[in-house]
């Protein structure tokens, strides 16, 4: 383990001495002009650069005179309920008659547009199927699609295969000779700005004078793509933290979609105060338990409602799901735990493999993605957890993957050279660097494990799967204050690499106690300043903590913590370091 404290690499903080502690904190995330922090919508880069948007927008056009029918198809995540969601509230404001959506859900169909899926699809005899959040690696849903008559609008952010799906029409910014600045966008981000596009499109053809209707306000859907972009962890550029703090500027003045008000409300969370985390740690894994354990259609009619009783309804629904989803995430932890502790006596002995893939046939196909990021986090290497491709059938002879990889190895590119390597191992994967999903025959499972470890093993460095801490630096005692945590607070969305502050301090523990049986309530005294401040540790080692009165080195954040309507400083503990 090393910390590693960040240096001014942007020119916004030119003279340390007189610059305030947001300046310094920009600077150390490179933002060298103000300008870098605007987050009106007129920063956002053009839609005219995204490859593919103009035959969309021709598709879309045609359907809309012709009075055709329309399939949203989206994704079991957070990112795939908001674009879906965002995909019909768009199109029926717009003035499409015809438009409804189908989800796979997980257990039955897997991820994207497969042929199963568009058997599915065709009972609504749709004649376009649009993708949200999926689509781009589709390629035999795609044919299946076209062999039926049905035209298809893939919309992703996915990163695409060396082959393309037929399809009419792709927007995808990661797709080869995509011209779009930010490769970033979140599936939600993508279809919203296809949206965009459509209106202007028929602003343009004076379509709603002639009908003598009103243009809908496509803004009102930006809590929408905040609430994807942020829970689908995607990295927050300016161009997504404008969309993100756009979102979070309707839900504070009470304008978010009444599903996104009740979450909050579930989650015991104020609104009116919202910020990006809660957004990522309290309504996406709501919302994200509905496409591990269930139906992601009970988030997206949670998402889509404009009923506040039903939103409540739907949004309690969720969290019950939510807290059914960390019991079985409790067992499963339970359950690895002979496993990792075999994997403690090889990191003692110097031979932790590079690529920890564990399976165990009692697992739940919906929640080894968590558990692959609790194994990620406590190794510090790219895991992968398999679970039985159908939950029903423990001996299935197929078993699904959830990778989740560290910054210095790109999960989805090395599962494509495992699968260019080795014909017919890998066959159905997809993702991103830091996240992806895969398919494999179950007693292919050692081979698999062999031939990942050996690629892998190719890339690593003498760094490689070193565990770096990153702080702000040290704060001074004029910094320990409520309205410097407020103001860091509300400074910019902060999220994937644009990462909310943190520091490391000495302090001396003046008080401990535990909540819970698993969460620290301190009382500390930063070292060299005449005061105490309060601080929580959650989901803490208890037995390794020292006693009161004895020093440790802290990374934490500031925060504000609220009770009954009060305020007031708090530091979220983030590591023990010593």
């Amino acid at each position: 383990m090393k910390l590693v404290r960040r240096k001014l690499t942007g020119a916004l903080c030119k003279d340390v001495s007189t610059a305030s502690l947001v300046e310094r904190v920009f600077a150390m995330r490179g933002i060298n002009h103000q300008d870098e922090l605007l987050n009106d919508l007129k920063n956002l880069h053009p839609i005219s650069m995204l490859k593919g948007i103009n035959v969309a927008i021709e598709m879309l056009v045609e359907a809309l005179h012709n009075n055709q029918r329309i399939i949203v198809i989206g994704d079991f995540d957070a990112d795939g309920a908001t674009s879906t969601t965002l995909a019909i509230r768009a199109l029926r404001a717009m003035g499409f008659q015809h438009v409804e959506y189908l989800v796979p859900n997980r257990f039955e169909y897997g991820y994207g547009l497969t042929p199963e899926i568009v058997n599915e699809a065709n009972k609504y005899s749709p004649e376009i199927i649009i993708t949200v959040d999926n689509g781009i690696s589709s390629i035999k849903g795609v044919e299946k699609a076209k062999s039926l008559g049905i035209k298809v609008l893939i919309t992703d952010h996915h990163l695409p295969a060396k082959k393309l799906p037929d399809a009419d029409a792709i927007v995808n910014p990661n797709q080869k000779d995509d011209q779009f600045p930010s490769k970033n966008l979140a599936g939600v981000g993508v279809i919203f700005y296809l949206m965009l596009a459509l209106k202007s499109n028929l602003l343009k053809q004076n379509y709603y004078s002639k009908n003598n209707k009103d243009a809908p306000n496509l803004t009102r859907l930006l809590d929408l793509v905040a609430l994807g972009t942020v829970a689908d962890v995607v990295t927050l550029d300016q161009n997504n933290r404008i969309l993100v703090e756009q979102g979070l500027r309707r839900m504070r003045s009470g304008n978010a979609c009444e599903g996104i008000k009740a979450l909050f409300h579930v989650a015991k969370r104020n609104i009116s105060n919202a910020v990006s985390a809660d957004l990522g740690f309290a309504c996406g894994p709501r919302l994200n338990a509905a496409g591990r354990l269930d139906d992601m259609s009970l988030g997206i009619e949670c998402l889509l409602t404009d009923d506040p009783a039903k939103a409540m309804e739907l949004a309690s629904a969720l969290d019950d799901l939510n807290i059914e989803r960390r019991a079985i995430e409790e067992d499963m932890k339970v359950e690895a735990m002979a496993l990792l502790k075999e994997l403690d006596d090889d990191k003692l002995k110097g031979d932790l493999p590079p690529v920890l893939c564990l399976y165990k046939n009692t697992w739940h196909q919906g929640v080894i993605g968590i558990l692959a990021t609790r194994v990620k986090e406590r190794y510090n290497r790219p895991t992968i957890i398999f679970a039985p491709a159908d939950p029903l059938d423990i001996d299935s002879t197929e078993i699904k993957g959830s990778a989740r990889s560290i910054s210095t190895i790109h999960i989805r590119d090395i599962l494509d050279e495992v699968a260019s390597n080795s014909s017919g191992l890998l066959e159905k994967f997809g993702g991103h660097a830091m996240a992806a999903g895969l398919t494999l025959e179950k007693i292919r499972l050692d081979e698999f494990t062999k031939a990942i470890c050996s690629i892998v093993n190719n890339y690593v460095k003498e760094d490689t799967f070193l565990e770096l801490h990153h702080s702000d630096g040290k704060l001074q005692e004029q910094d320990f204050d409520l309205k410097c945590a407020s103001e860091l607070r509300f400074a910019a969305p902060w999220g994937q690499n644009f990462p909310t502050p943190i520091f490391d301090n000495f302090f001396t523990i003046v008080s401990k106690r535990t909540i819970k049986g698993r969460h620290l309530k301190l009382l500390l005294s930063p070292k060299g300043f005449e005061r105490t401040v309060s601080a929580i540790f959650f989901n803490a080692e208890i037995d390794c903590w020292p006693d009161e009165g004895e020093e440790v080195h802290l990374l934490y954040k500031l925060d504000v913590n609220e009770f009954r309507g009060d305020f007031s400083l708090q530091l979220m503990v983030e590591k023990l370091l010593i």
